[in-house]
């Protein structure tokens, strides 16, 4: 599967300059709610983490996204798995699960994002969970920044990813991309651009 295609295809990957959720700045942006406005790409993306999943042999009972990112690709990876989809969100700037979702002890979860980068709101996401008595049996998302290491990738952790070692990361493709502390941003020292920030945290 080209998933660099799928994104570009879509006009999802994005060349400017932007300024990130993590306050990092970046020349290139993946824009995955765009890839995702199409029924057929969504299918096909999640039934492509599907099937890493289902080879490795873990055992989910349930996909949980954190919002707003993750909805949809949490929603078509728990179709593709036939499990049941849950979803995070932030209550006062607080992971949280609510609207009347429950975990029992034990369950098994796969925590969805659409991107992983650091993996930050990922593990805010698995903090809820495992606070419920649900287990994080491990990570998935549409591509994967190159921050932390995925399954059947050579892409070393880097000591910014929040990910755990000991539990499996999924993802179809890694976008490696440089990012730039505001004061070292090359983009800025130009002065011909201003950073702007697309995605759930600021369009």
């Amino acid at each position: 599967m080209d998933v660099k295609k799928i994104y570009m295809d879509a006009n999802a990957l994005l060349e400017g300059h932007f300024k990130l959720s993590s306050g990092n700045h970046s020349q290139f942006y993946l824009q995955s709610a765009k890839v995702l406005e199409d029924p057929k790409n969504a299918k096909v993306l999640a039934e492509g983490v599907a099937q890493q999943i289902q080879a490795s042999g873990l055992e989910v009972d349930t996909i949980c996204a954190p919002a707003l990112g993750g909805l949809i690709a949490g929603f078509a990876l728990a179709t593709a798995l036939d499990k049941r989809s849950i979803f995070a969100e932030r209550v006062d700037k607080i992971m949280t699960i609510r609207r009347g979702f429950e975990i029992a002890k034990g369950e098994r979860v796969i925590i969805c994002e659409d991107i992983i980068t650091t993996g930050g709101s990922a593990m805010e996401a698995a903090n809820a969970i495992e606070e419920m008595g649900g287990i994080v049996v491990g990570f998935a998302a549409l591509a994967n920044r190159g921050f932390c290491h995925r399954e059947n990738s050579d892409i070393k952790k880097k000591p910014n990813c929040k990910l755990p070692e000991d539990v499996p990361f999924f993802a179809l493709d890694d976008f490696t991309f440089e990012m730039y502390a505001p004061s070292d941003c090359p983009l800025c020292k130009e002065g011909k651009s201003e950073a702007i920030k697309p995605g759930s945290r600021g369009n």
